[in-house]
């Protein structure tokens, strides 16, 4: 057995494999992604058995802005992979979606803007699966999508923490106020970075037809 098969961090001897560089389960962001996944249920413990919207606006907000961490691990210690870079957006958007209905169901954020930011997330996840099948090239996320996603992921908590009554009132006013001041850009950046999405996708769509077809011939 070599010593790379008892090593977390494992950086491949070969370079320029591109995204086959490194194809496994058991690497260091994986299991810096699984441990946010994992929060998720104490995130719902928290605000529905406890009780504990301060607690579990924390929570969120944590999960939320450790969103970079695998990422960056993952490129600093050469541990892309091919899985990796299914699991980690697929836990981010399980994440928002989770919170977002949970807090719809506990009423504590103004719904039109839960909801706005819930259907968003559904109908630009489904383009994207959809255009996947039908072959189009990867799309990294947009400049727009990534700032919508930090000021929302920023609002939710907010809200959450304005909830907790054992703050006292000026606290809890406060804490809404920060939480709109996300509000604004959150819903400004994620409706232009749907419409972003929308574009950049019939772009890719097409690329990956076309290579597709240069590739046959």
């Amino acid at each position: 057995m070599s010593s790379h098969d008892h090593q977390l961090i494992h950086r491949p001897d070969e370079e320029g494999l591109g995204d086959l560089e490194v194809d496994r389960l058991f690497t260091a962001p994986n299991v810096i992604t699984t441990v946010r996944l994992a929060c998720i249920p104490l995130f719902l413990y928290l605000l529905f058995t406890r009780d504990s919207p301060g607690w579990a606006g924390f929570v969120l907000g944590t999960l939320g802005a450790t969103d970079w961490i695998d990422g960056y691990v993952a490129r600093r210690f050469g541990q892309t992979s091919n899985f990796g870079k299914m699991y980690d957006p697929t836990v981010d958007r399980l994440l928002m979606v989770v919170g977002i209905v949970a807090i719809i169901i506990d009423h504590k954020a103004p719904l039109w803007f839960a909801w706005l930011i819930l259907v968003r997330e559904v109908l630009v996840s489904a383009w994207v699966v959809l255009i996947t099948a039908l072959g189009a090239k990867r799309m990294d996320v947009t400049w727009w999508g990534k700032c919508g996603t930090f000021a929302n992921m920023g609002a939710f908590p907010a809200f959450l923490i304005s909830h907790q009554t054992s703050l006292g009132g000026a606290w809890q006013t406060g804490w809404e106020i920060v939480a709109y001041c996300f509000l604004v850009p959150g819903v400004v950046f994620s409706v232009l970075a749907a419409g972003q999405y929308v574009v950049k996708g019939r772009q890719a769509l097409a690329e990956g037809r076309s290579e597709r077809h240069t590739a046959s011939l």
